[in-house]
């Protein structure tokens, strides 16, 4: 079996209790909430691959002003030909605050729009296991900077 291991970091903006989220287009018709961010590119530090990705998806500048932990998930993927891959998600998850920019869609992307949410509606959106893990990460801020009572369902 292949294996796949992406790195991504993302950040959790929260303000006036609202919570900004990107809208995943994952191509198969299913689009899902998410927290804007994304690959770490070769090279690229994190911290500045959550700066570019926030803008990119967002269209805002914002000040990283903690490392709020890291999400790690693992599932199977089946690809063509009947094969399949074991993805490896290694997820850095930032708090940010909105620094400047106006709220924009990002455009030929891999999200196509972007809102803030009331965070007692967050549970009733279609959304990506991330959105809960950075959450809980927000909340608790647990000093290993890992939320352990999380399960993620196969995908």
């Amino acid at each position: 079996m292949r294996r796949k291991l992406r790195v991504a970091a993302y950040a959790i903006c929260v303000r006036d209790d609202q919570l900004l989220l990107a809208r995943w287009t994952d191509g198969r018709g299913r689009p899902e909430w998410t927290l804007p961010g994304g690959g770490v590119e070769h090279g690229e530090d994190p911290y500045d691959a959550a700066l570019r990705e926030v803008e990119e998806e967002t269209g805002y500048h914002v000040d990283l002003t903690a490392l709020l932990g890291v999400d790690s998930i693992r599932r199977t993927a089946p690809r063509s030909f009947g094969r399949s891959v074991e993805h490896h998600g290694i997820r850095l998850v930032y708090e940010g605050r909105v620094a400047g920019g106006e709220l924009r869609h990002e455009v030929g992307g891999s999200t196509d729009m972007a809102a803030w949410h009331p965070l007692e509606t967050v549970p009733g959106l279609r959304r990506v296991a991330l959105v809960d893990a950075g959450l809980a990460l927000w909340r608790e801020r647990p000093a290993a900077g890992r939320v352990n009572c999380l399960q993620y369902p196969e995908r």
